[in-house]
This record gives structure tokens, C-alpha cells and sequence, in this order.
């Protein structure tokens, strides 16, 4: 079997096994989300923090529940890396520094999981399973609130609440996200991941010094890792690491983990505004840019231009030989069209144009499928511009769902999707600019250039991956993607809570003959014709000096 025939099998496989559970978990998270019933071990949660669950919120409550929750977050993370050192458990490690503290505490309370430091070499058990993985599972619930409050937002009417924060972070947490980490776990275990509290081995003598391997609760940290598209490895190798990945059949269930919520959660969405076909609108919009994506990667990887590369049958430079040029093209497309990050080769050994193609794949936003929670509601935003733009066209008011787009809403919409580029934009041009960040590039000339607009674009839309050649370990990069991760994650969460609010307070509008069918193959060309363009006349000129001037060259 060839290596090209056997990645189309794989991805056969995955878009089996997601078809298997779509409509299963999609129905039953969105019952989670509808229920009035609390479970026993909520309503502990519930009176340990105080909360009152059956409280419905207007938007201003709801975001100041989502920013006072991630404060203590970022503070408690902080502080334990601070005082690693006085710890059971931190396998001799010291305390990190001021500077790496605080943006390993924002990268994973705002799901980006960004990773300037070796895990193996830097933290120890207590701040990997008390701290790191704790927030793998609550900043994903996090994001599928957020989610879950927009779509009350198109399915309630005359109404200005959306929900109740703490019901649904601690349903997210205790129905969803801990029973399948559970069990994905377990399937890693059996596979061979590691999941222990061993200290630090030393293997054997290489090249006059000693390999030394850590032990550690690896599985069900790589669990939820993938399932929450979080994707901060237990290793500096992250997914290419053989205690996190040990297997062909391993690397394709982490990419099924990653893909799972954010594409069921679009029959969440449609269940839940009483309308399953308007789900699969926008499921046939993320599947058909990430199917294209996958199939321009393997291109790009497969395509033997120069000696090296035909000699190699492909382009395997920084690739794991367990998985291939197959597995891995898979697998970069899906963590960077999701919020995951994490990685299983190194994108910045790919070709110029197949690196080109995992930064876009941030670029459009992360939103096909997306992250856990702002896959969809980035989505349902770009429909929403959408639903605009053909209203432009015919000359009339925009409506989506029942709700009429006007001047307030689209105004939202569009400072929503202005933010993230502006981020990435502004901090990759004053690194350039400023005499000393240029210093961390690896590589000089366009592919240096990529290395440092990767890392801000990773940042500002809370993915977390790198291109593995820049020096991010300064106080500059982790200072300025420590902001960018803050600004891209709760910024856009203001104006997402803000429309919610807005289209839950309106009344429902009745269809006619004039209204456009968003449910309708007509529309999802639209959406994702509008997905692209937007997106390539805001970054093009960026792509340009970097990845697309290096692949062409």
C-alpha cells in the first residue's frame, strides 16, 4: 500500500468515526444544556462556590462570571508554578520564573496551551495534574458556554438572559468533558501511553551523557488535551512523543478527540434552535474547508519538487516515521483549525506553502471546525456577516434564525472579527520592528519572517502550536503572546455575549418568501465563500512576505 492511498484511508476512517457519534453526542449535549435537573455532584460544586444554578443571567452578568472565574484561574496557576519549588511532587524542579509564570498561567486559562518551556524539564507532577490539566478541562467548558449562551440568544425571544454561567461551566465540566476524557484514557493506556507518578529515570549513556525520562499522568492529561482542543504536551515532543502517542492507531484517535465536540456541537446547535437542518448548514461549512485544507496539505507534502524530497518519496523532514507524511498533513490541519496546538510533526519543517496553509488555517479564525465552544459561535458570526452581505445583495434586512441583523448586531459582529487579525498583526509587526525580538528567529529571510507572524497568529487565536524555530523563551514573547492570548480570548467574548443578548431581546421575525434559506446548500457556498475572502484580503499581504514568498521561491 502507498503512502498516499494509506493517508485517504485514514482519513476515511475519522470522517466515519465522527459521522458514528455526531448526531448522538450533538443530542445529548444539547440536552445537557436544556435540562433543569442537577446532579448530586453538582449541587455540591454548586454550594462550595456559592452559586445559585437556576439564576438565569443577562450578557453583563454572564461575562463577569466568565472573567472573574478565569482571573482566579490565571492567579491560582500562577502562583503554583511560583512556588514549584516547596512542593511534593516537583521532581526537583525550581520555581518557574515571573515571566514564563505568567504566560504558561494565560496560555492555558484561555485554552491556548502555549509552551515556551520542555515540559519534562520544567514542571513537576503536582503543577502538571493540579494545574495544567484541571485547566484543560475548565477553559474548554468554558468555551462551550459561551457557545451555548449565543445560541440561547437565536433560540429565546423578548428575553434578555442567555443562561447561567456556573451551570453551564460545571455541567460542561462534570457531563461532558470528564466522562469521555475518562474513557479516551483508558483507550491510550491500553495502547500504550504512559499514566504513573514515577520520578526521573536515567536510561543509558549517549554520547558521554544520560538520557533521563520522566514518568507521569500522561494518558489522561493527553485525554483531555485533544478532547478540549487544548494541546500543551506532558513533553516538549508533544504529540511526536512516544509516551503521548505511541502508535499510527493512536495519532488518528487524537485527531478523532479534537474533532469530535467542535463538529457535534453544530447538531447541539441545531437541536437546541429547533432546527437540525440549520446544524447541518454550518457542519457541511466547516467539513467543506477542512476536507479542502487537508486535501491542499497533502498536496503540498506529497509533491516531490527537488532531489531531497523525491529521494524521501515526500516531504518527510520533521515528520514522525510512524505516522508519515499521511498522518501528520492530517493532523497539523486539524490542530490548527481547531484551537488545539498541539502537534504530532514540526510545521516549520514542512514545505513553504504547506506551513502557509497550517497559518491560515488559524487565520480564518479557527473556526472548521474550531475549538471547543468558539469553533461555533466564531462560526455562527462569520454566518451572520454572511446573512449581511446577501442582504446587501437583494436589498433587503439581513435575518438570521427568526432575528433581524441590524445596525447593532452587525456592528458587533464586525469588531468580533477584527480584533484577532489586528493582534497579530500589530505584535508581528513591532517584533520585526523593535531591534532585539528578530534576535529569537532561527532562520533569517521569509521563512524567519513566518516563524515570528506563526507565533502571534498561534497566540492571539488561543491555538498554541509553534513553528519550533523561534526563540519564544524571552521576556518580550512571553510578555507580548502572554497579552495577545488574554486580548484574543476575551475580548471577542464581550462582543459574542454582547449580540447574544442582543438577539435574545428581539422578537422572532416570520419567514416569507423573501427570506433567505441559511439552511439551503446556496447559503453554505456563501458563508464559506465570504470565510475566505475576508480572510485573505486581511491577511494577504502577510502571507505574502512569508510563507507564500518561501514556497514560491
Amino acid at each position: 500500500m502507498g503512502p498516499l492511498l494509506a493517508a485517504v484511508l485514514q482519513l476515511l476512517a475519522l470522517i466515519g468515526a465522527l459521522a458514528l457519534v455526531y448526531v448522538p453526542l450533538g443530542t445529548y449535549m444539547a440536552r445537557v444544556y436544556s435540562s433543569d435537573k442537577h446532579l448530586r455532584v453538582e449541587k455540591w460544586i454548586y454550594k462550595g462556590i456559592g452559586a445559585d444554578p437556576d439564576t438565569e443571567m443577562r450578557w453583563p452578568a454572564y461575562l463577569r462570571g466568565v472573567l472573574a472565574f478565569s482571573a482566579a484561574g490565571v492567579l491560582f496557576l500562577y502562583l503554583l508554578q511560583r512556588l514549584q519549588g516547596v512542593l511534593p511532587g516537583s521532581l526537583g524542579f525550581e520555581a518557574v520564573d515571573p515571566a514564563q509564570s505568567f504566560n504558561t498561567a494565560v496560555s492555558f486559562v484561555t485554552n491556548t496551551n502555549w509552551q515556551s518551556y520542555y515540559g519534562e524539564q520544567t514542571m513537576g507532577h503536582v503543577v502538571q495534574t493540579a494545574g495544567l490539566a484541571v485547566q484543560n478541562f475548565v477553559s474548554a467548558a468554558v468555551g462551550i458556554a459561551i457557545a451555548v449562551a449565543l445560541v440561547r440568544g437565536f433560540a429565546r425571544s423578548r428575553t434578555g438572559e442567555i443562561g447561567n454561567f456556573w451551570s453551564d461551566l460545571v455541567r460542561g465540566t462534570v457531563r461532558i468533558l470528564v466522562p469521555i476524557a475518562a474513557i479516551a484514557a483508558i483507550v491510550l493506556v491500553a495502547c500504550g501511553a504512559i499514566q504513573n507518578f514515577s520520578g526521573i529515570h536515567e536510561v543509558g549513556q549517549f554520547m558521554g551523557g544520560s538520557q533521563q525520562w520522566n514518568g507521569g499522568a500522561v494518558a489522561s492529561q493527553e485525554a483531555i488535551k485533544e478532547l478540549g482542543t487544548n494541546g500543551g504536551g506532558y513533553f516538549n515532543a508533544n504529540s511526536a512523543h512516544p509516551f503521548e502517542n505511541p502508535t499510527a492507531f493512536t495519532n488518528l484517535f487524537e485527531i478523532f478527540l479534537i474533532l469530535v465536540i467542535p463538529f457535534a456541537l453544530t447538531r447541539t446547535f441545531g437541536v437546541m434552535v429547533g432546527s437540525v437542518k440549520q446544524g447541518y448548514a454550518i457542519l457541511a461549512t466547516m467539513g467543506t474547508i477542512w476536507l479542502g485544507f487537508t486535501a491542499l496539505m497533502m498536496w503540498t507534502e506529497f509533491a516531490h519538487h527537488g532531489p531531497a524530497l523525491q529521494a524521501a518519496g515526500a516531504a518527510m523532514e520533521g515528520k514522525e516515521v510512524r505516522f508519515g507524511v499521511g498522518g501528520s498533513s492530517i493532523f497539523a490541519v486539524a490542530t490548527t483549525l481547531t484551537s488545539t496546538g498541539a502537534v504530532d510533526s514540526f510545521h516549520s519543517s514542512f514545505t513553504g506553502l504547506g506551513g502557509g496553509i497550517t497559518m491560515l488555517s488559524m487565520m480564518l479564525g479557527e473556526i472548521a471546525p474550531g475549538g471547543t465552544g468558539s469553533g461555533l459561535y466564531g462560526m455562527l458570526i462569520m454566518a451572520i456577516i454572511a446573512v449581511f452581505i446577501a442582504g446587501l445583495m437583494v436589498g433587503r434586512t439581513p435575518e438570521y434564525l427568526g432575528k433581524k441583523i441590524g445596525s447593532r448586531e452587525i456592528k458587533l459582529a464586525a469588531v468580533y472579527i477584527l480584533i484577532t487579525p489586528a493582534l497579530v498583526l500589530v505584535f508581528s509587526a513591532a517584533s520585526m520592528a523593535l531591534p532585539t525580538p528578530p534576535h529569537s528567529m532561527l532562520n533569517s529571510g521569509a521563512h524567519g519572517f513566518s516563524e515570528v507572524l506563526y507565533a502571534f497568529t498561534s497566540a492571539a487565536n488561543n491555538n498554541g502550536s509553534a513553528f519550533a524555530g523561534l526563540n519564544a523563551n524571552t521576556d518580550w514573547f512571553n510578555t507580548m503572546t502572554g497579552l495577545a492570548m488574554l486580548l484574543g480570548r476575551f475580548l471577542p467574548m464581550v462582543f459574542v455575549l454582547a449580540l447574544a443578548g442582543s438577539l435574545a431581546g428581539q422578537k422572532p421575525v416570520p419567514v416569507t418568501a423573501g427570506t433567505l434559506r441559511t439552511e439551503k446548500p446556496l447559503f453554505t457556498g456563501l458563508l464559506v465563500g465570504a470565510i475566505l475572502i475576508i480572510t485573505g484580503l486581511t491577511y494577504f499581504p502577510a502571507l505574502a512576505l512569508g510563507p507564500l514568498a518561501e514556497g514560491l521561491a
